[in-house]
């Protein structure tokens, strides 16, 4: 069954949850959102869920959306405890599984999300600003990542900015990020024990993608495993799930487009959800 470069990825995280475990997810995540749910809906479900959206734990997550979302987290969470407390006391004791969207990445898996160039006062680009990721990406041993479209703006041999850390001398606590994600393959950072050498390396290639082209796309030397390979395709199920129950609506797609088609997607979805709420009443 032919599946779009959302769908593989979505699949491709969902295969990374485990049964049982605590998962966070971010703002503006649905690609994760949508992975989170697959996920529970077929191999895992007893997840328990941590948002940054309903600032607490839950048992039972929020349905992927775009207008009721924030208050479906806070009407289902367990406890709320608030952002700062959230990130500051709970993350580090519960430890959870997060995939974080870098949007400057370096061979070593540290990376930006403060903005793009030399001066910090006068950026050339103002990203949307680190949240809570300096606190947990220095204590933490699941970080994961991923990149909706793979560039070289976003593959860089060395950052203007570090928010997020990853394989780097100084750390003393955690482990750097284990495993990446993008539009394009998949890829972990090898095995090295020095954390200065363990640097991205490709695992696999999505169905219909060149090497060429991932290299083309990347602004640094990345590794490549003895035996990368063709990322296994979703299957019918997998897929049924996701375009039928758990994003009919293609809120996973907006990560995936940017300009004008963001902007008419963004239209069409809130359309759709306010024809929704209305046949329900």
């Amino acid at each position: 069954m032919d599946c779009t470069p959302d769908e593989i990825m979505v699949v491709c995280i969902a295969r990374q949850v485990k049964d049982g475990e605590i998962v966070a997810q971010g703002l503006a995540t649905p690609l994760v959102a949508a992975a989170y749910l697959l996920a529970r809906h077929t191999h895992a479900p007893r997840l328990y869920f941590t948002s940054a959206i309903g600032q607490g734990i839950c048992r039972q997550p929020a349905p992927l959306g775009l207008t009721r979302v924030e208050s479906l987290w806070l009407d289902r969470s367990i406890t709320n405890v608030g952002f700062v407390r959230a990130a500051a006391d709970m993350l580090p004791r519960l430890r959870p599984k997060e995939f974080f969207r870098p949007a400057q990445l370096d061979p070593n898996g540290n990376f930006n999300n403060i903005a793009i160039g030399d001066s910090y006062l006068r950026p050339r680009l103002r990203l949307p600003g680190t949240g809570g990721i300096p606190d947990v990406t220095t204590f933490t041993h699941d970080i994961y990542l991923y990149v909706p479209r793979h560039s070289r703006v976003t593959f860089v041999s060395r950052l203007d900015f570090i928010s997020g850390m990853g394989h780097h001398p100084a750390r003393t606590r955690g482990e750097g990020p284990r495993y990446l994600i993008s539009n394009l393959g998949e890829f972990d950072f090898g095995s090295a024990e020095q954390p200065e050498q363990r640097r991205l390396r490709l695992i696999s290639y999505h169905p219909g993608v060149e090497l060429t082209r991932i290299q083309a796309k990347t602004g640094f030397e990345f590794d490549i495993a003895p035996d990368v390979h063709e990322t296994p395709s979703p299957t019918a199920d997998e897929l049924s799930l996701l375009r039928n129950e758990i994003d009919p609506l293609g809120i996973r797609k907006l990560e995936m487009l940017s300009g004008a088609e963001r902007r008419q997607l963004l239209h069409q979805i809130i359309s759709r959800e306010a024809e929704q709420e209305f046949a329900h009443g």
